[in-house]
């Protein structure tokens, strides 16, 4: 039964909703109309114009004669945009609707201006459209926007540059298709082909170029084909630049990155960067940036037990920037600098197809059976790449000319572990002929390279009417130490009694016998190189404006390169295998 209360609180609400449902549908019933027009008052078709406010946004397209209608809008404050490619996007906040009425907004739009980019690939300032050279120089605000903050994502956006990459810091670039071959660590004398710069200071490494992160960078230039006149240093197919931020005279500023990545199967990265540019007086001012990425894994590492190990290729950078800018007069600055960067991986972006360790036909393990992303290892494989750079860079302004003089010092220091085991075991298993218990050992091969560079580079630069030319002098001096280490622990105590007798007439005698001068037991391979090179150049270069629109362009460069190379190898592999 219904009580009489309820009856009437029924009625109410009838009539409620009844008087007030038409309130509701003015309530919905708000419009904005306009016109979009260019800065010279003709109208713009094909602009779209969005209302965000109460209720669900609404969205037009403009018509032949640059105008728009919203209607349906419910009272309130909206901001309302118009865009359209090609020009610069117009915002309006605040636009106020009433019910059952009209706003009106229109818009003047203007157009897209180019950045000018300026760029340093003549060692001069110039803008990018004036230099005669195939070149291609994404800003910072274009590689912040693509996502870009390593040198292989940069190949990805710029057409003929290209980057191998087998993981942190061991990467080898090539311009239209010249690099030094395929990447092999066993041939570090190899010499790259394409030039790498931060800023001034040359940091070039054959199979070993410098992941560097991309933070803080005003714009990185590649320039296509030859490049030897100005740059020499392995510059044969062309040269890529990072050009660094520099310390700002009298601005304060901070800036800064944080954010997550995801990796659909793999591991999530995170992203911590911080800069910040303060003034020391009114004559110096110190710039320092620092960061801190990591990077998630997606490949899986597949062990003799049947355990996986998951996401095994994540890697870690962190890095610091640090440089100081003193400039007494207007004619006069130095800038001292310290960049060191440290990257770690913690395996290889590498999927197996086969293993010999891995299937029943060799071993008497269970059987394994490789997805799509997974390898077979036994050990683990870690990569260490430690970069220091310091430089300075000073400059003075003589009035007809300018002198440039960059003191550079580079220390690189890579150690790369890779799971040998494989390898080793198609030697000792398979033409030794020594038993599963031995050629299943662990192997890791140590790849270790460590480079310290010193360069020197002096130039004078000027122009004078429709002349500009520069000459200059570069010193290098590069001492390069590399080696490979297969260490097999246990090796010589079980192979020392059965390995050997067919291949010596005198069998070594048990224990100890793999060792050598160089390498003691248990190192089946051991090498130890060293490279000293030197370089000496001087060079020129002239450019004559023959008309606004053609210019005559020579130059020329003598150089003198010295290499000496120290070899030494040693242990069971060398002693055995080369009789």
């Amino acid at each position: 039964m219904i009580s009489p209360a309820s009856r009437l609180l029924s009625i109410a609400a009838f009539v409620a909703l009844l008087f007030g449902a038409p309130g509701m549908a003015l309530a919905q019933n708000g419009r904005i109309r306009g016109v979009v027009r260019d800065s010279h008052a003709s109208p713009l078709a094909g602009a779209v114009v969005r209302a965000i406010g109460p209720g669900p946004a609404r969205r037009a397209t403009t018509s032949e004669d640059g105008s728009y209608s919203l209607t349906g809008l419910a009272a309130g404050t909206y901001t309302v945009s118009a865009s359209l490619p090609g020009v610069r996007t117009q915002q309006k906040t605040g636009v106020q609707v009433a019910a059952d009425a009209e706003a009106q907004v229109d818009f003047v739009m203007t157009a897209l201006e180019l950045e000018a980019v300026t760029v340093t690939a003549m060692k001069r300032e110039e803008q990018l459209i004036d230099v005669p050279l195939s070149i291609a120089a994404p800003t910072e605000q274009a590689l912040r926007v693509r996502g870009v903050d390593n040198i292989e994502q940069v190949a990805q956006n710029v057409a003929g540059f290209s980057v191998q990459n087998l993981g942190p810091g061991q990467s080898q670039p090539a311009i239209r298709g010249a690099s030094s071959g395929q990447i092999s660590r066993d041939q570090p004398g190899v010499k790259e082909e394409v030039g790498a710069y931060l800023d001034e200071s040359v940091i070039s490494l054959s199979l070993f170029t410098p992941d560097l992160d991309l933070f803080d960078v005003g714009r990185v230039e590649v320039l296509r084909g030859p490049q030897g006149t100005l740059f020499g240093s392995g510059s044969l197919a062309g040269t890529v630049r990072y050009i660094s931020n520099q310390p700002e005279l009298g601005n304060s500023s901070t800036f800064g990155e944080v954010g997550v990545t995801a990796i659909d199967g793999g591991d999530p990265g995170s992203i911590a960067k911080l800069g910040f540019n303060a003034p020391v007086g009114d004559k110096a001012a110190f710039r320092i940036v620092g960061y801190s990425t990591r990077t998630g894994g997606y490949m899986d590492a597949v062990q003799p037990n049947l355990r996986v190990n998951q996401n095994v290729n994540g890697n870690d950078r962190t890095g610091l920037r640090a440089a100081l800018r003193f400039a007494p007069t207007s004619r006069f600055s130095i800038t001292p600098r310290l960049v060191y960067q440290r990257s770690k991986a913690d395996g290889w972006n590498r999927i197996d197809a086969f293993n010999i360790l891995a299937n029943p036909y060799t071993t008497t393990r269970p059987k394994v059976t490789l997805g799509p992303r997974q390898l077979f290892t036994q050990i683990e494989e870690p990569v260490t790449d430690k970069f220091l750079l310091g430089d300075v860079n000073l400059q003075v302004d003589l009035g007809a000319a300018t002198l440039t003089a960059v003191t550079s010092y580079t220390h690189r220091n890579i150690l790369v572990v890779r799971d040998a085991t494989a390898l080793s075991g198609s030697v000792t298993g398979g033409t030794f002929g020594l038993p599963e218990n031995i050629y299943t050992l662990d192997s890791p091969l140590y790849d270790h390279t460590n480079s310290i560079v010193w360069t020197q580079e002096v130039r004078l630069a000027g122009s004078r009417d429709r002349l500009h030319w520069l000459v200059g002098a570069f010193y290098s001096n590069n001492k390069r130490g590399y080696g490979q280490d297969v260490y097999v622990r246990g090796f010589d105590t079980l192979a020392a009694p059965i390995c050997c007798p067919p291949i010596i007439p005198n069998p070594p005698r048990p224990y100890g016998f793999t060792a050598g001068p160089l390498a003691a037991k248990d190192h089946l391979f051991f090498s130890d190189l060293h490279y000293s090179l030197k370089q000496t150049a001087v060079f020129g270069e002239a450019t004559l404006g023959v008309t606004p629109k053609l210019d005559l362009t020579g130059g020329v460069r003598w150089y003198n390169f010295d290499e000496d190379r120290t070899q030494f190898f040693d242990g069971f592999f060398v002693g055995y295998l080369s009789l």
